[in-house]
């Protein structure tokens, strides 16, 4: 008679247990994160109550709740900003782990809000930009954009745009802080800085309805927008030639297209702080105002009906219109277009970037502007 020896499935090698001294599977992971914050220690939460400032997006969602609380007859679930110490300072060393305290049992090098240890915190939407680049940084301070510290890297080399950047600064009553050059380097993530780096608010987008109206006042009204262009790099240097070729302003979409960073900022040479640059729910929607308002627009597209050298529309109020990198104008843009124009090539290649196609687009339009004139 067969016993269990005999059966199907039956193990054939002795069960593995927990390595010797383990403690259990996955401690080691555990391992120096401490404590998880309560909800009113959190920044981002609602019920947030620390003595930090409110960070935008935490004053959203609180005034959210209000109203929702309202209507419904019951007190709101939200927290006290200011009644709770969170930061690292005297007495807000609490729930701190062993391995973040430094001699006496103090936060070692540590300030402002506390966050769960091991974890990684979102930075704020609203958090300032740091501005590189000895033409981005000049070009800020000359117009006049608000800022809260100018760092310069030691030993920088001296030119007559530093010379400029530092007494501007200076003259502002800007804090100056130089600092090492690798400490520069790694504020600004690794990104040509040329020594210097300008501390400025988020940036302030006009509103499209003012964009819009300024431009119909000049003689020449001309606007560009771009329908989902997500490198910041193309979109500096748009708005880098919407500033060479006299347009009033540039307008993007909210979402699923980059906005002003730092980045654009230097790719945009500083044009960034005289063009301005407006935000818009919906593209389709803002090309009809246009549209509505008198100016005509055209979207670049390869397979475009009109050529670009033909384009009789530039010497009136126009929208140019740039597609993505690689899909070019979506389909309700593009059936919004009064036309599409494409630019003429000897050659086999396939497109234009973005940015060189605006260029070029521009240039033959103040061209034309100039001949009229």
């Amino acid at each position: 008679m067969a016993g269990n020896s005999q059966r199907r499935g039956r193990r054939l090698t002795p069960k593995a247990g927990a390595p010797k001294g383990s403690g259990g599977k996955n401690k080691d992971s555990l391992a120096g994160r401490g404590r998880t914050l309560p909800a009113d220690e959190r920044p981002w939460h609602k019920a947030y109550s620390g003595t930090e400032k409110l960070p935008q997006r935490t004053a959203w969602k609180q005034e959210k709740e209000r109203r929702a609380a309202a209507e419904e007859g019951r007190a709101p679930k939200i927290g006290q900003p200011g009644s709770k110490d969170t930061t690292w300072g005297k007495g807000g060393g609490r729930g701190v782990p062993a391995a973040a305290k430094g001699r006496g049992g103090k936060p070692a090098g540590r300030s402002g809000p506390r966050v769960a240890p091991g974890r990684k915190a979102n930075p704020a939407k609203d958090s300032p930009e740091l501005l590189v680049g000895r033409n981005p940084v000049l070009e800020s301070l000359r117009a006049q954009v608000p800022a809260t510290a100018l760092y310069t890297a030691q030993g920088i080399d001296i030119d007559d745009r530093v010379n400029e950047i530092v007494r501007t600064a200076a003259d502002r009553g800007i804090a100056i802080l130089e600092i090492s050059r690798a400490e520069l380097d790694r504020m600004t993530g690794g990104v040509l800085h040329q020594g210097v780096g300008l501390q400025v608010p988020p940036f302030a987008y006009e509103p499209f309805e003012d964009l819009m109206a300024a431009s119909l006042e000049q003689a020449a009204p001309l606007l560009v927008a771009l329908d989902g262009v997500t490198d910041p790099r193309n979109l500096g240097a748009v708005i880098r030639s919407a500033a060479a070729f006299g347009a009033q302003g540039v307008f993007v979409p909210e979402r699923r297209a980059a906005g002003i960073t730092a980045t654009a900022w230097r790719t945009s040479a500083g044009a960034a702080a005289r063009v301005p640059v407006a935000q818009v729910t919906n593209l389709t929607r803002s090309l009809k105002a246009c549209k509505d308002a008198g100016f005509i627009v055209v979207g670049l597209d390869a397979d475009g009906q009109t050529d670009l050298y033909d384009l009789e529309a530039a010497v009136g109020p126009l929208v140019v219109v740039v597609g993505s990198e690689g899909r070019g104008l979506s389909r309700l843009v593009g059936e919004t277009c009064d036309l599409t124009v494409s630019i003429p090539m000897v050659s086999d290649v396939e497109s234009l970037n973005a940015s060189v196609a605006a260029a070029v687009t521009l240039a033959e339009v103040a061209r034309r502007r100039s001949v009229e004139a």
